[in-house]
């Protein structure tokens, strides 16, 4: 039989026994020996690998998880008591292997990998039309390359699956280390670039331009640390180059305003900007998105007090209209009284562009989540030029073309130096993609996540302790390592 099971899953069925193997859930999953050998087939278990990313209160991606895990960041932080103790475990450097958010996080991901490995297994024998089993491969080697992309990111050296099929070998299997990480991550997406349309086939999927800004973006992350390969920074500014070169073609732009891009329109399927997304729906009680209402609003008005700006960053914010719409500054009670971000209980500012349209009190919505944009990509453009030699007038338009929609005043060709550019890019990540899940990993390539903890606001929670590389990232949740001490 054709089937993988999650190195998790695995974990799981050690410690409770065989009887969770009876109890097991199989939506989502293509099981018997025929099933892949059928276009249908096939299609199912690709479905199966997005659900990974995107399950309600589970697995992947639709709940605050990943946002709490980039806390390091000196962009958001949490309520400082309340029940977000592993909220705050993140911000505060201190994560536990038993946080269950990272393990939410880690088997979204590896159950993805999943599917993903069953249809890359099976792609070449399978039935039906030729074109459109090469696109189903394509989403494939997509999904496995994303969420090995994070899963890499947030533990460093990880367990390494590529084989469909079931083995009691997987509770010894050891870590792989980033660097060869990296290298599947590459060759899945240089697949993906190659068997993906231009036009994504619908809303919630990758098209080749989808893969090109992945592609881009890990160069960028491996130029930095822990790979600190410096090569790979003309090898990210060529990507993004391929991608923005192309971007009317694969249908990628800028979006005009900063208001419009956060619009947040649950009956919309995202805008231009998105490179990727992972749709929801509130029809589908599995696929309801919860980043956006309740979790991003103050508990003073029905909120949950998720996540919220640091004190610091939000001072430092350069005014004008992206400012505007990033933040929510009065919020008004269910009585009609109003109140300032100054008198509510944690006393800070909430990102309002996490708000539903409307103001719709609610943590669900249909809201998509986006996971990659094209202002991204210009900016990887713009960084990696500089990091690889030196910023040409398009590194400077890229940077420009962010700053003039933010209401900022633009740089003249030449006016700063290679490095001076490069940190001004990093800088404007900061404000551009505030909240986003962004600034945390500019922080840890850059080897920054130090100097940007060291003098908080007195208002804002503290790291408890020194931080040191060993902070960069997550211990494996602690199902994985009672079940295969190979993995401690």
């Amino acid at each position: 039989m054709k089937k993988l099971i999650v190195l998790l899953a695995v974990a799981a069925m050690a410690a409770t026994g065989c009887k969770k193997v009876l109890q097991e859930d199989l939506t989502g999953k293509v099981v018997g020996n025929d099933a892949l050998k059928t276009q249908v087939g096939l299609e199912s278990a690709l479905t199966g690998a997005y659900k990974g990313l995107g399950s309600t209160w589970s697995t992947g991606f639709f709940h605050a998880t990943a946002t709490g895990a980039t806390m390091g960041g000196d962009d958001i932080t949490t309520h400082p008591g309340s029940n977000k103790q592993e909220f705050r475990e993140f911000d505060q450097f201190q994560v536990t292997s038993g946080n269950s958010r990272t393990g939410n996080l880690y088997s979204g991901c590896y159950k993805s990998i999943q599917g993903a490995n069953n249809v890359i297994a099976n792609y070449k024998s399978t039935t039906g039309d030729p074109t459109t089993i090469n696109i189903i491969a394509g989403e494939a080697y997509f999904i496995r390359a994303f969420s090995y992309y994070w899963l890499t990111r947030l533990y460093g050296s990880i367990p390494v699956l590529t084989d469909p099929n079931f083995s009691l070998d997987l509770l010894k299997i050891g870590k792989t280390p980033p660097a060869d990480v990296y290298k599947l991550i590459e060759s899945d997406l240089k697949q993906a670039e190659t068997l993906l349309p231009n036009i994504k086939r619908d809303f919630g999927r990758p098209n080749a331009g989808s893969a090109k800004a992945f592609l881009a973006d890990v160069y960028l992350t491996e130029g930095g640390w822990p790979i600190k390969d410096a090569s790979k920074y003309a090898l990210a500014a060529t990507k993004a180059k391929e991608v923005i070169d192309n971007h009317n073609l694969y249908g990628f732009q800028l979006v005009d305003t900063y208001a419009n891009l956060f619009e947040n329109d649950p009956t919309k399927n995202g805008t231009a900007e998105d490179i990727y997304n992972i749709t929801a729906n509130t029809a589908n009680g599995g696929t309801t998105e919860a980043n956006y209402g309740w979790s991003a609003m103050p508990g003073d008005i029905g909120g949950w007090d998720d996540f919220f700006s640091e004190l610091k960053f939000f001072n430092e914010f350069p005014a004008g209209p992206r400012k505007d719409k990033t933040f929510r500054l009065t919020y008004t009670k269910s009585d009609g009284t109003v109140l300032t971000w100054q008198q509510l209980a944690t006393k800070h500012p909430y990102y309002g562009k996490f708000w539903i349209k409307g103001d719709v009190a609610n943590w669900a919505s249909s809201v998509p989540l986006v996971m990659l944009r094209y202002a991204h990509v210009l900016t990887i453009y713009a960084e990696a030029k500089a990091r690889s030699g030196a910023p040409d007038q398009q590194a400077y338009d890229a940077l420009n073309a962010i700053r003039t929609r933010a209401g900022l005043p633009v740089y003249s060709i030449g006016s700063l130096s290679a490095s001076a550019f490069a940190d001004a890019v990093v800088n404007e990540r900061k404000w551009e993609f505030a909240g986003e899940r962004t600034r945390w990993f500019d922080l840890v390539r850059l080897e920054l996540v130090e100097s940007a903890n060291a003098n908080k606001d007195p208002g804002d929670l503290q790291p408890i302790g020194t931080i040191t590389k060993a902070n960069y990232t997550f211990p494996l949740p602690t199902s994985e390592v009672l079940a295969n001490p190979n993995l401690k």
